[in-house]
């Protein structure tokens, strides 16, 4: 029995889902996502909300259930309110600046890394004297956002000893102690 599964979903107002032919569509004031669903799991609309079950009790289809439901709830949530992520670039001399859709970081290699960001991401770089540059981006796509924001972090992760590189706004990077702590 999947708990995720078996959760019923909520249809916010302003937000319009129709499905046929095995694909879901998802329309709000954010944008419109669509994603193709299993044939084993079924899915009905009543009164705002959307509750989902599966025809077998294979672990395949048992996997699937709470796939597709969590899939869909981020695909409802995506087009009414969004999501957001936050990447700090720490380190001497490291930079981010946002022109457009174009990210241009300054990571310590011998040239500035540009990433061209998809259409459907909202990029933003701030730098505060002082503090280490935030790049943030929003979109209404979970799965896009996370791709890219994980794409922006791999150019430098952060390393153990000095704590240099791209993380994700909150998270915590277990530090070693270095060659001197040996010594002693």
């Amino acid at each position: 029995m999947s708990r995720i599964g078996n959760a019923p979903v909520t249809i916010p107002e302003g937000v319009e889902i129709s499905h046929a032919n095995g694909v879901v569509t998802v329309k709000g004031k954010k944008g419109e996502l669509s994603q193709e669903i299993d044939e084993a799991i079924s899915m009905k609309i009543e009164d705002n909300t959307i509750t989902f079950s599966r025809n077998s009790n294979s672990p395949e289809f048992r996997s699937k259930h709470g796939l597709y439901r969590a899939l869909i709830s981020n695909m409802i949530t995506g087009v009414s309110e969004g999501f957001k992520k936050e990447l700090q670039v720490i380190g001497v001399g490291y930079r981010a600046v946002a022109k457009g859709q174009l990210l241009e970081l300054a990571l310590g290699y011998s040239h500035a890394v540009v990433l061209e960001i998809p259409s459907e991401i909202k990029v933003s770089a701030q730098t505060e004297k002082g503090k280490a540059p935030i790049v943030t981006l929003e979109s209404h796509d979970k799965q896009l956002l996370g791709q890219v924001a994980s794409k922006i972090r791999s150019l430098r992760k952060p390393e153990p000893y000095k704590g240099k590189g791209i993380r994700y706004m909150g998270e915590e990077v277990r530090r070693k102690a270095g060659k001197a702590a040996a010594k002693k």
